[in-house]
């Protein structure tokens, strides 16, 4: 879903953001014309419309790695190879580089090798054990030669467990010369050179993978927001995101709620929340900004107006309406939010009614217009999305 510029189109050479959403009519724009006459102050005009529309929240966020691993070495050694190149996509358990792994395959040597001393040992320590036990049972053997044999099993029983425990580590540091990745992701630049001798206790970074698919952006908005969003979370699996790029026009991806968090800053009166991008595309990069539009809510039966039309007075907000005789009246209205050049009016306006979108300036209340240009209201009940376009039917 693509969130741009807004929504209707003024027939008139001069464009204040109230884009096409159907085809010019000429029968209406003469209708809006028909009053017009000496001595009119000529201005452009549009209707109210009822819709249905999109309550937002905006915020700058920055994008955050999903996940984002620094891959170490866990033994000591020279390292013998880089595997990876620099900005390659690499799969979990996928070998990215390689310790030299002689000194520790000798090491599995000797610890097998010392099993096997053990349990020959033993071996032999159990056939003893047996001769002494038949001696004991015809009354020739000596008791305490029979439990010091048996005491001598059983440590070299311990003497077993012990190498076989040895031969295990020596098997796994041996596995861990093969460095891997634990993560889907891509790898960064590398951090260190083939050749030079790696110490585990140093952990020298040899490269930084990221995972990219999916990513995370961060962003804030004000305390006051912090119950109606976390109401509409809960009421949901999730709100809509949109991260936008800087120009906060260029739409980047689109992606879900998944947090609130549980503060408020007390320095910025903010509280932060993550959504969740798919970012098949990669258009999100980890450290990058982005203006943030989080779908709050659809507001039905809205009535709405190009936001050039309400003007700011002493006594707070209003707009001209025009009437039948084409005169123009001062009407205060009470504004809602005013989002993409679409200003929501919570009272004040009907579906239809006609008011000044463009030439004020040159107003007072009882002067005579003549309308350059209008454009009718779409159909109500239906879905707005601020750059969409759909069809437009003339108030009934």
């Amino acid at each position: 879903m693509l969130l741009g510029g807004v929504g209707w189109s003024i027939v008139s050479s001069t464009q204040i953001g109230w884009s096409a959403i159907a085809p010019k009519s000429p029968g209406i724009v003469d209708d809006l014309r028909s009053a017009s006459g000496a001595g009119a102050t000529p201005v452009i005009a549009a209707f109210a419309e009822k819709r249905t529309v999109p309550v937002f929240r905006t915020g700058l966020g920055s994008v955050q790695a999903f996940n984002s691993v620094t891959v170490t070495s866990r033994v000591d050694g020279q390292l013998d190879q880089l595997l990876f190149v620099e900005g390659q996509e690499v799969k979990a358990g996928e070998v990215l580089a390689v310790i030299d792994p002689r000194p520790y395959q000798a090491a599995v040597r000797q610890a097998e090798a010392q099993v096997r001393v053990s349990e020959a040992k033993i071996v032999a320590a159990k056939a003893d054990l047996g001769r002494l036990e038949e001696l004991q049972k015809s009354g020739v053997g000596s008791r305490q030669a029979l439990d010091g044999k048996r005491a001598d099993v059983g440590q070299l029983q311990a003497t077993i467990e012990a190498a076989q425990a040895e031969a295990e580590r020596a098997r796994l540091d041996l596995e861990y010369t093969s460095i891997t990745s634990p993560i889907d992701g891509r790898a960064g630049l590398r951090q260190v050179d083939t050749g030079n001798m790696i110490m585990a206790i140093d952990r020298k970074v040899i490269v930084v993978v990221t995972q990219l698919q999916p990513i995370s952006v961060v962003f804030s908005l004000p305390q006051e927001d912090r119950v109606q969003v976390s109401e509409q979370l809960a009421k949901s699996r999730g709100l809509p995101v949109y991260a936008f790029a800087r120009d906060s026009r260029t739409q980047l991806a689109e992606g879900t709620l998944t947090m609130v968090d549980n503060q408020i800053d007390p320095k910025t009166g903010t509280f932060k929340l993550k959504a969740t991008f798919a970012n098949t595309n990669n258009a999100l990069w980890p450290g990058q900004f982005v203006t943030v539009r989080l779908l709050l809510m659809q507001q039905p039966d809205a009535i709405v107006v190009p936001a050039p039309a309400v003007q700011r007075g002493p006594q707070g907000t209003y707009v001209y309406v025009i009437g039948a005789d084409d005169r123009v009246a001062m009407r205060a209205v009470d504004v809602g939010q005013v989002q993409d050049g679409v200003a929501t009016l919570e009272q004040g306006l009907s579906r239809g009614e006609r008011i000044v979108v463009d030439g004020q300036y040159k107003l007072q209340p009882g002067d005579r217009v003549s309308i350059s240009g209008a454009e009718r209201p779409g159909g109500d009940g239906q879905p707005f999305y601020p750059g969409s376009e759909r069809s437009a039917a003339p108030p009934s």
